[in-house]
């Protein structure tokens, strides 16, 4: 029997959530009013009912009564029923993006402002996140790697670790992104562009790849990369971050940048944590260099 009280960020992905655990079997209701939960959890733990697992959608709607949420989840302690909080997230950005998009107005902007909005929601929610037991960060995911990183934690059990490694390829062309922690610059290496066989192709391409990797200078660099990683990811986990931003450039993020962020990727999979991977420029105008 599993328990999980689905939260987070208004926009953040809670309604494509609670779909998702109900396409895989799980009881779920949204907008629980708080003072039911405990309710809830008598019937959902009680012997005599055939439901297996339940999720229930809280956020900021259930208002002046989300305050209550820590005194229900302290009676759930006490009453041992075993619960686990999911929290979603994404960055500022992003949500007033989707507001925008959906013609929607947060339900905390009385101004109408949305990013006042968000700012009131995150102070009041900020308990929520720390409660957490899984933290996904849904600012770079499609629908469909939200639902791959919900598979990992309900349906396949996997260990999951709530700091997030995005590792970006990108071109200097085309700037720095702006969320970057670290910044790799891979031009020192020779360039693919200018075998106007391999022009067309990307780091995706095996062709590509080869080029690049016969190299020792890149062979040394992916070896370096890959212990300083495993070196700083540990102590920034220690001092409260949850969540780096990797990026690789080379001039426009189409072939260097792009296979050494492969392998860069491909050696942090081996870790215990969720990594993810975005080549941010590599559809951009196959006539910039690689």
């Amino acid at each position: 029997m599993r328990f999980v009280i689905v939260t987070g960020m208004s926009g953040a992905g809670k309604s494509t959530t609670l779909k998702t655990l109900e396409d895989i079997g799980y009881f779920c209701v949204d907008n629980l009013p708080i003072q039911l939960i405990m309710r809830f959890a008598e019937i959902a733990y009680a012997k005599d009912n055939d439901i297996n697992n339940v999720a229930i959608g809280v956020d900021i709607r259930s208002g002046v009564y989300l305050e209550q949420l820590s005194e229900c989840l302290q009676q759930l302690k006490e009453s041992q029923y075993d619960y686990e909080i999911l929290f979603l997230d994404s960055n500022d950005d992003v949500l007033i993006k989707r507001y925008k998009e959906t013609r929607r107005n947060h339900p905390l902007a009385r101004n109408g402002r949305i990013e006042d909005g968000i700012k009131m929601e995150r102070s009041r929610i900020a308990f929520l996140r720390k409660e957490a037991d899984y933290i996904i960060d849904t600012t770079s995911l499609l629908t469909r790697e939200l639902k791959a990183e919900l598979d990992k934690i309900f349906i396949e059990n996997a260990e999951y670790s709530n700091f997030i490694i995005n590792v970006v390829s990108f071109g200097f062309k085309y700037g720095i992104p702006r969320d970057a922690d670290l910044v790799f610059d891979v031009r020192f290496l020779p360039n693919p562009y200018y075998d106007l066989e391999l022009r067309p192709l990307t780091g995706n391409d095996e062709a590509i790849q080869n080029f690049v990797m016969q190299f020792d200078e890149a062979k040394e660099f992916m070896n370096k990369i890959a212990d300083l990683l495993e070196f700083l990811i540990p102590n920034y986990i220690k001092e409260g971050k949850n969540g780096l931003v990797v990026a690789i450039g080379c001039t426009g993020g189409k072939h260097r940048s792009v296979t050494l962020a492969n392998g860069i990727y491909k050696e942090l999979e081996t870790l215990p944590y969720s990594v993810r991977i975005v080549h941010r420029d590599i559809e951009k105008d196959a006539n910039r260099k690689g």
